[in-house]
This record gives C-alpha cells, structure tokens and sequence, in this order.
C-alpha cells in the first residue's frame, strides 16, 4: 500500500498526474491519521475539483491524555489500527493506487509515536508520513486554495492535538505556524475555565505577534470549527446546511459561541447530527475560537470543508492544473459524464451571451457554469427535474461557489426545467439571494429553457439573439434553414424568456 518510490518522489510516492489522462479522470487514496480522528478519503472525477468517491472517519482519539503521560491514548491505538487496517482491504477493493498516508500531531508529538507507526507499517504495509506543524498548516491552506484559488487571509486549521495557521495570498501559501492549541491537548491546562482562558490569550498573542493580524478573511479548517459552524446554522436557523463557504461575521459568530454556552450540549448534539466524541471538545474549542477572533479581528470568517487531505491532493498537481477555475472544470466534467449532448454547453453559452453584455466576470461565471450543467439530469423525472437540479447545484461538493452563488446556479437550474418556482419545496433556501438576484436567475433559467430549443445543431451557428434594454425588446433573428425551429413549444418559450425581462419578442428570418 505504501509507494516504493518514495526516495524519488518525496513522501507522497508518486505523481498522481503523472499521465496526462489521468489529469481528467483519477482515483486517488489519501489516508490522515489525526489526533482525534482517522480518516480515508478517496477522491474521483475531474483533478482539478475532485468528487468524493469515498470518505469514512474514526474518531479514535489517538492524542487523548497525551499531555499527561506523552504517550497515545492505548485504547485509541486499538481503534486507529482497526481503522488503518479496514482502510487498507478497502483500497484494495477499489484497486486504488498506492495511498498517500500521513500523520499529524499526536504521533509527532508522543514517545510512541515511532513505534506505533512501525507497527502500522508491519501490519499493513502502508508507510505514514510523519508530518511537523509548518508542513501541516502549508498542505492545509493548500487545501483551501483548491476550493478558493483567489483565498486572501489567513487559515487556522485546528486538530485534536495543535493548531495550524497560515497566511494565504495570490494563490501562494505565505507564513506558517503550528501551537498546541488542540482540544485534546487543552483538557489538561490548569485552573478550570479561568486558567484555561489565559492560557489560551498567552498563546494567540504570541502567534499574532509573529504572523499579523487583521487578516482579509479567516478560513476555518478542522472538525470542531465545522461543529461550531453547524450550531452557528442552528441558532440563526439557517436554510442551507453546506458547510463550505459558509460565512460568519465576527459579530454574530460571537453570539453563537455565547449561546453554545450556555446551551444543553446534548441537546445541540442530536439538533445538528453532531457525533457524542465531538461535541465533548466544542467547549473548549469555543474558548479557541473566541479568543482567535477577537486577537487577529477578521473581517470575515468562512468554512472550508477542505483541508491537509486536499492539500496532499493539490500538492502533486502542476501549475497549470492549479490555476483552472475548479467550478468551471467540475460543471464541464459533469457535462462530458452526463450530458445528452456533451460540448451543447459551450455553444450554450455563446449564443445566451448577448443577454449578458457588461455583465461582471463573476457573474458570467456562473452563466457558463449553469450552462455545462443546464443538460446533466436528464434522466430524471421530468416531474422531478427542477428539483433534482436545484438539489444537485445547493448541495454538491463543489469549490469556489459561495452560499449565493450556488442559490443563483440553482434557481437558473429549476427554472431551465420549470417556468415558475411557486409551490417548490425551497422557498427557504430561495430566501439566501435578495428578489432582484432571484430574478435574474430565473431569467437565465427561461434563456437556457428556450435555447435547449435549438439543440439540432449549434445555436449560435444558426441563430443570434440581441437584448434592447432601453426598448425592451428581445430579438431573435434566426437562419431560413433553421426557422422551423422556433415551432410552437420554442415560441412560447422565447415569449417566456421575454415576459422574465419585462421586453417584447421579436422574431427575425434572415437569409
């Protein structure tokens, strides 16, 4: 399980795009052995925006009481080989590549940690990669730069046993420092909650005065953050539970670890789905949190589902990959997989544009997005459609979207199914953009659902459309050859798409 190579290529084995073709398509085996948990991950689909393909964790608590007796917790120890070990049969099963396994504090940390990991070797096989703090806080943010390669700020990554941070900027990780500012670790600082609150202040202040403060926006990494970040959800009843760019302002991420506690943690564990391990370190996690916001005074906070695991990912990918956009190359990929006709996106896109003039980068991004996606689930239900797409945009595992970008994306998908969005079941979620923002994307939606008309050939090689905002009036001029096209059902369409911009339609013959 272990690469042979790894004198050659350094700890990860191997290049995982080292053949061209597996840059678009590739079944990749990360294994992170935690503090606090040990996980397997096995990323599939597009390189550059990768799918889950797998992702299973055990909360093992290999670091528990390591500041009391400096050795791993024995009955942790017990669990983490049971977890290596049914890892180990089920990458075999998927016939993955060798695994790229690393190890982070707890076992850099413990007098046993070298034991423990020749005894994982000669069981297993695999070799963990035993990583320091600094490499730890670079692969994380590196995992933050594959969801936002335009992340500005600071990442802090917390682990059971150690906290991470590290500056990111222009795409490049900046930098680094490591603390032992882990929940596990910090269960055995002295003095109840007042010693515990000192101590805490003592180490920030110090990290603050090595790294900087007032950063653009902090990047939250780690599984006590995105507990927090769910019961953040919680309390402002929040309608979408996607914990990737999700986002927080200082002000109210105070109110939240206010009421976290003075709250019943039971109860908030089984509200949020929370598990029992993990609700345990919140507390004092939220002690963390609260002095971490208020030393370095963000002007954003926001979630990333990403991290070292990632990190390992984007670490092997060349410059070229790295700098694709990874919403663009995920809806591409999804087309090329699922589409009735894979490429019509493109042309898609081209022939909308013109109803797009001015319009910001940011938003063409989404157009072109939403139109490599407009085509994907056909094979549902046509009664179900609409709400298959808007499902699929809210809740997948997709990078560089922000929670409104993907409400946009997802009502310009129903809408590309659905004239109207009354009686859907996401009038919460519909509730993220503001009315105007809802409206332009359901003009997408009904722009899409007319052009999906012309789908015979290439729509922009047969027919162009002009936008006159100041007349309100929405041309089509359309090919003599192609005319027949705009039968009774397009027609209708096209006046749909005209009554969504508050125009009139007008129909051209030309040639």
């Amino acid at each position: 399980m272990d690469g042979t190579d790894e004198q050659h290529w350094g700890p990860f084995g191997r290049p995982l795009f080292e053949d061209p073709s597996a840059r678009a398509l590739s079944r990749v085996g990360v294994l992170d052995v935690g503090s606090n948990s040990v996980r397997l991950v096995v990323f599939d689909g597009a390189a550059r925006s990768p799918a889950y393909f797998f992702n299973e964790k055990i909360l093992c608590g290999l670091g528990a009481g390591l500041s009391e007796t400096g050795k791993l917790n024995p009955e942790g120890r017990v669990r983490a080989m049971a977890a290596i070990k049914r890892f180990k049969l089920l990458a075999e099963a998927m016939d993955l590549p060798p695994l790229s396994a690393v190890a982070t504090a707890a076992l850099r940390d413990a007098e046993d940690g070298p034991g423990f990991r020749a005894e994982i070797e000669r069981e297993t096989g695999i070799r963990l990669y035993v990583i320091d703090g600094a490499e730890e806080a670079r692969l994380s943010a590196q995992g933050v730069l594959l969801g936002w390669p335009e992340a500005e700020g600071l990442m802090c990554d917390i682990g059971g046993s150690s906290m991470e941070l590290a500056e990111i900027s222009g795409g490049q990780v900046g930098r680094r420092l490591t603390s032992e500012l882990g929940p596990l670790k910090l269960t055995s600082v002295k003095g109840g909650k007042k010693g515990l609150k000192a101590y805490v202040k003592t180490v920030m202040e110090r990290l603050a005065g090595e790294i900087g403060t007032r950063p653009k926006r902090l990047y939250l990494v780690g599984g006590s953050w995105r507990a927090i970040a769910k019961l953040d959800m919680l309390r402002r009843n929040y309608p979408l539970w996607v914990l990737h760019e999700y986002r927080m302002t200082p002000k109210e991420l105070g109110k939240t670890l206010d009421w976290i506690a003075a709250s019943d943690l039971d109860e908030l564990r089984v509200r949020t789905g929370t598990s029992g391990a993990r609700m345990a370190l919140v507390p004092v996690a939220a002690v963390v949190l609260k002095r971490l916001v208020r030393t370095f005074q963000p002007r954003e906070i926001a979630v990333s589902a990403y991290g070292i695991r990632e990190g390992l990912l984007y670490e092997q990918m060349p410059d070229q990959l790295r700098m694709r956009d990874p919403l663009i190359e995920a809806c591409r990929f999804a087309e090329q997989k699922d589409a009735r006709i894979p490429g019509f996106g493109k042309g898609l896109y081209e022939f909308l544009s013109p109803l797009y003039k001015g319009a910001s980068p940011a938003r063409l991004r989404i157009v072109r997005a939403a139109c490599y996606l407009h085509d994907v689930s056909w094979r549902a239900h046509p009664d179900y459609r609409h709400e298959v797409t808007f499902e699929a945009a809210t809740r997948a595992n997709l990078g560089g979207l922000t929670h409104e970008e993907r409400v946009f994306l997802g009502v310009a998908l129903l809408h590309r199914y659905k004239s109207s969005r009354a009686d859907c079941h996401f009038a919460d979620v519909f509730t993220i953009l503001p009315e105007r923002e809802l409206a332009k994307a359901e003009v997408l939606g009904k722009a899409m659902r007319f052009g999906a008309m012309l789908a015979v050939d290439k729509p922009h090689e047969k027919a162009a459309l002009q936008w006159r905002p100041k007349k309100r009036e929405l041309h089509i001029e359309i090919d003599r050859d192609a005319a027949d096209l705009l039968g009774e059902v397009a027609r209708a369409r096209l006046d749909g798409l005209a009554q969504a911009l508050g125009a009139e339609a007008v129909v051209k013959i030309r040639g």
